[in-house]
């Protein structure tokens, strides 16, 4: 047993600087994050519509009615749920007079009744008004991510990348015990807020990792296919496994079981990257002002934000319109969900190899089309099935976006600006969460206003115009300083990343001594 622990030891102390295991650290991390996310799309509007009723039903349970003093002594009122009606009864002792039995029964009760919630609840003004709570809840942890990018991006190339992933870990933990016990609005929406810090830390850190370690174009584009593949997982196994578990187990349990699988990644954590150590970069990178006045990286954070606003809309929108128009049961509002995740799974991994053979640039110009006519088609479903093919279709097309815009960033700090990944991933986080913000707390208020149909067809109408702006990353120009470098700086994205000192080469590890004995 000794030995067997001494040889776990050993191989974890030789395995730290493996780029696989930190690619698999990445990976857990926004697998457990994406999880999270989309976990709660089902459950929370089903949850909050049934907290409601049953507080109107509690509040006429509690209710009195108003009966003479004479009448209570003889008679007790019974409330009946079926036909909301108040009926009395009585033994033949009473002493009533009937004009007084009369006046009693026809007398109006003072309560408010509403329905009981059921699964066609078709007329439903409150349904309407979930849009907007739904919405602006889903949005509160995608804006307060928005908020903290701008701060985690610059500390990351202080104090390096260790330390933020593990305190995304804490805070991911801390915020889905919350959401296993919370019972109100306030206090989920507390925890969906903390989350946003917490995938913040994540995923900004994380994907800044992978581009230090990574330093091949190629290389480093398919690292980021996989890495998103964990995001895709997340996204995949979220909505039906939160719906089957809610339905078939209770609210808190999906968020136990994620309980459990952070503190299995925070413990990976502790033992590979030891997260107590501060490893700054070795050269001070752009400001984040300035990258931010770069149209090229612009560019690509905009068809990130717009690809996934499209998915963001649907998230809290799409349960509802099935409720009201489908008669949908609860695991259905899930499943719902799955061709998009599948295909974003697929997107993501294929399109991570295959996109700089053709193009990065035509991979996301394709993808923005694709989700825009994909988006338009969602309203035509009449049921659950006749969704498969248009969110199928988003899922994949998305997975073509990112899987292209990610690589791509790193690719244009290379080529225009210095080589330190922390503040343009924090952009490229940022414009994830412009659409996760937007989307939900827009989209719900548009859906009450003018209809879902009418939302999709807006997104739609943006995300196709918004395409062929992708073309001008077909050749991004290098800065003046970099220009002379470049062997062929009029071909399209590189396989090789272009520094000061011409074409370099960073080993880990044992390629690390290789490279030195060559010299």
């Amino acid at each position: 047993m000794a030995w067997g622990e001494l040889g776990l030891l050993r191989w974890l102390r030789e395995s730290r600087q493996s780029r696989k295991l930190i690619l698999l650290i990445v990976f857990i991390a926004l697998l457990l994050d994406n999880m999270l996310l989309t976990v709660v799309v089902p459950i929370i509007p089903s949850y909050l519509y049934s907290i409601e009723h049953q507080k109107n039903a509690t509040e006429i349970q509690t209710a009195k009615p108003n009966l003479p003093s004479a009448t209570m002594d003889n008679f007790q009122s019974i409330f009946s749920y079926y036909d909301n009606s108040t009926m009395l009864t009585g033994n033949e002792s009473d002493k009533t007079q009937p004009a007084e039995l009369h006046q009693t029964q026809t007398e109006p009760m003072a309560v408010r009744v509403t329905p009981s919630p059921s699964d066609c609840p078709k007329d439903d003004k409150e349904l309407l008004n979930e849009n907007v709570r739904v919405g602006l809840l889903f949005a509160s942890k995608a804006t307060v991510q928005l908020m903290t990018n701008p701060f985690i991006g610059p500390l990351t190339n202080r104090i390096g990348y260790q330390i933020p992933l593990f305190a995304g870990f804490c805070i991911m933990f801390v915020s889905t015990i919350m959401f296993a016990f919370s019972g109100s609005y306030a206090l989920l929406f507390i925890a969906r807020s903390l989350q946003g810090v917490g995938s913040s830390c994540s995923s900004v850190a994380g994907m800044g990792l992978l581009a230090t370690v990574y330093t091949d174009d190629e290389e480093r584009g398919n690292a980021m296919g996989i890495a998103l593949g964990g995001l895709a997982m997340g996204v995949l196994v979220g909505p039906p496994f939160g719906s089957v578990m809610y339905e078939f187990v209770g609210k808190s349990s999906p968020f136990l079981v994620l309980a459990a699988l952070a503190l299995f990644d925070g413990a990976v954590q502790l033992l590979v990257l030891q997260p107590s150590r501060t490893q700054a970069e070795s050269q001070k990178g752009t400001p984040l002002l300035t990258l931010l006045k770069d149209p090229y990286i612009i560019i690509a954070a905009g068809s990130i934000c717009f690809a996934n606003m499209a998915i963001a809309m649907l998230e809290p929108a799409l349960p509802i319109w099935m409720m009201e128009t489908m008669c949908s049961k609860k695991w259905q509002l899930g499943v719902a969900f799955l061709p998009a995740s599948i295909s974003y799974l697929i997107g993501t991994n294929l399109f991570g190899i295959l996109a700089h053979k053709i193009g990065r640039w035509l991979c996301a110009l394709l993808g923005m089309l694709i989700v825009g006519i994909s988006i338009l088609c969602v309203p035509f479903a009449k049921n659950i099935y006749g969704l498969i093919a248009p969110t199928f279709g988003v899922g994949f097309a998305i997975g073509m976006v990112d899987s292209s815009m990610m690589p791509i960033m790193g690719y244009l700090v290379d080529l225009r600006h210095v080589s330190v990944y922390g503040s343009v991933y924090a952009i490229a986080d940022v414009a994830f969460c412009m659409g996760f913000a937007i989307g939900p707390s827009a989209g719900g208020a548009i859906a009450k206003a003018i209809g879902f149909p009418w939302l999709m067809t807006i997104i739609g109408i943006v995300d196709i115009i918004f395409a062929p702006l992708c073309f001008f990353l077909r050749s991004p120009p290098a800065k003046e300083e970099k220009m002379a470098i470049l062997m062929d700086h009029n071909c399209p994205v590189k396989t090789k990343m272009y520094t000061q000192n011409n074409i370099q080469s960073y080993p880990i590890g044992e390629e690390e001594e290789e490279y030195e004995s060559d010299e």
